[in-house]
């Protein structure tokens, strides 16, 4: 009987431990989108052009700060540098 009740009270630990970590791992919810595909679908559609829109902004940005900086550095006439950026920013502008 002892045997018994040690084993259930073990048991019941080791459920409630699994409980607890599935919970925080939200597994219950990823099971659940797994589970529909058209909800996963839709999500991953949305998230895809997010993505995409995020990464066009953010590249659009980063290169609209290098050719103000490649500018700024061919009005100081530094000699050789200065003729080679001013090649690269008269190819960014010809491309616009």
């Amino acid at each position: 009987m002892f045997i018994k009740n040690k084993k259930i009270n073990l048991l019941e630990k080791s459920i409630e431990q699994l409980n607890k970590i599935m919970q925080e791992g939200n597994f219950i919810e990823l099971s659940y989108l797994l589970g529909n595909k058209k909800e996963m679908f839709i999500r991953n559609f949305f998230a895809g052009i997010s993505r995409g829109v995020g990464i066009g902004i953010g590249v659009t940005i980063i290169t609209a700060i290098l050719v103000i900086i490649l500018q700024k550095i061919v009005t100081l006439n530094i000699p050789i540098i200065g003729e080679y950026i001013a090649d690269i920013v008269a190819i960014v502008q010809k491309s616009r």
